[in-house]
């Protein structure tokens, strides 16, 4: 069995994604069972990202005291969430195809589902061989 270890450095951005996968603690259960929120946070998170938005997105309530699934299908791949409005939590994953700069998911996350506790971890994605001639150290 081979396992590797992931690499933040790349030498060009051609081949390069980004993936965020982010949890926050603290939300407004409230907010968290109002599809109308999350689907302005979709919203404010395509825009100020610069993304596409291929279709729609879809959304699943869940019954009762359960949360809300969102997934939007973009040209760059995917934005996704999951809520747990019992634990005040919120999952969301985003991955871009293209290199993209920061979005603010600690603030962002603040001011629109209150979360008081986020945690983001950014993944280089390499999705073609490195360039000929590089030489791994």
């Amino acid at each position: 069995m081979s396992t590797s270890t992931p690499r933040e450095t790349f030498t060009s951005d051609e081949s390069l994604g980004r993936e965020w996968i982010v949890e926050a603690r603290g939300c407004d259960p409230s907010a968290l069972k109002d599809l109308p929120t999350l689907r302005r946070l979709f919203e404010r998170i395509i825009d100020e990202m610069g993304l596409n938005e291929v279709r729609p997105s879809v959304w699943h309530v869940f019954p009762g005291a359960g949360g809300i699934t969102g997934m939007s299908l973009l040209a760059e791949s995917h934005l996704t969430c999951h809520t747990f409005p019992e634990h005040g939590t919120v999952c969301l994953n985003l991955f871009c195809c293209r290199p993209r700069p920061e979005w603010d998911f600690a603030e962002g996350l603040a001011e629109v589902l209150d979360a008081d506790d986020v945690h983001v971890r950014s993944v280089a994605r390499r999705f073609a061989p490195e360039a000929a001639g590089v030489i791994d150290s």
